[in-house]
């Protein structure tokens, strides 16, 4: 049994689990990366730590000095857990369409919470937290810019797969979500040198469609942490996929996680049915405990069948 001095040495070496059940063909084999056993039930407990240490020994952030970043939720509880425990008061900025229990967690941990306009998202939240931090004098963590997102995801995540999966065999496919655009930048670079023929596959919402923790790159909005030639496609999936397949993780396999694990999971089923042989491997991004607020676990099996018999003619893959 491991012991360790803190919480912050629990994160990171995340299980990889194969979704038997779940595969459309015997000879492609789906494995999730179940980001939500991190301290803070999600993935981004990893670039949050990486960034906080490396900021405070380059001397950029000082002891107790106040920390600003802008977030639509895990990476604004990420902040404020470990914030809390290193000695720094944070402020997050988040867009109102968050759901109650993120607010709720940030305040629990102490987070001043700086709200912004629903209409306005996420690009206004990241300007306000610049404005907050000039104004304040403090350190802003910025997720969306710090190339130490994407070389975490590249040093730790991506070579957590490869290790795992060292006996199944090579990564033939990675699909991940959007984001900050770091989780899929550097995994997705740590496995394209392992194997040159795997293909990433990012996963992002429709225009105007709101699935908590991905962005839609077609908002105006393209993080410059994202490496987009890394990239052999994306797949748009609407919200009605990411509520049935979160449940469908849940009800298949014992996976609860949260909506944009849906979102991942319906893409990588996509994915895994125009190839006959291979390994997907799918980033569940965080656990559905934030969600239990939304109705996003009542719906019945009539529904669910419902939206698996209709595909949406907008879900697909589009090629770059």
């Amino acid at each position: 049994m491991n012991v360790y001095d803190s919480v912050m040495g629990l994160v990171g070496n995340t299980p990889l689990v194969e979704l038997q059940s779940l595969s459309p063909k015997p000879g492609v084999r789906i494995f999730a990366k179940l980001e939500g056993q991190n301290p803070t039930g999600s993935i981004k407990d990893r670039i949050v730590l990486r960034i906080l240490q490396e900021a405070r020994m380059a001397g950029a952030l000082a002891p107790g000095q106040r920390i600003v970043e802008a977030s639509t939720g895990n990476t604004g509880v990420a902040l404020a857990l470990f914030g809390q425990l290193l000695g720094h008061p944070v402020d997050v900025c988040v867009p109102e369409s968050v759901y109650p229990e993120i607010e709720q967690l940030l305040q629990v941990h102490g987070a001043r919470v700086h709200r912004v306009p629903r209409q306005a998202g996420i690009k206004t939240a990241r300007e306000v937290a610049r404005v907050v931090a000039r104004e304040e004098d403090a350190y802003y963590l910025g997720q969306f810019d710090n190339p130490v997102n994407a070389q975490t995801h590249y040093e730790a995540t991506g070579a957590e797969i490869l290790a795992d999966l060292e006996p199944v065999g090579p990564v033939d496919v990675l699909v991940a979500g959007m984001g900050t655009g770091g989780t899929i930048s550097g995994v997705g670079r740590r496995l394209k040198e392992a194997n040159p023929g795997c293909h990433v596959f990012g996963v992002e919402p429709r225009l105007g469609v709101h699935v908590q923790g991905l962005k839609s790159l077609d908002d105006g909005f393209i993080p410059p942490v994202l490496d987009e030639s890394v990239l052999d496609g994306k797949i748009i999936v609407g919200n009605r996929h990411a509520f049935s397949h979160a449940r469908r993780a849940m009800l298949a396999e014992g996976i609860f996680g949260g909506i944009s694990s849906g979102a991942v999971l319906h893409a990588a089923m996509r994915a895994a049915g125009r190839i006959e042989r291979g390994n997907i491997v799918a980033i569940f991004a965080d656990g559905g405990w934030k969600y239990l607020g939304t109705d996003l676990w009542q719906a019945d099996d009539a529904e669910d069948a419902d939206i698996e018999a209709h595909e949406d003619p907008l879900d697909d893959i589009l090629w770059w």
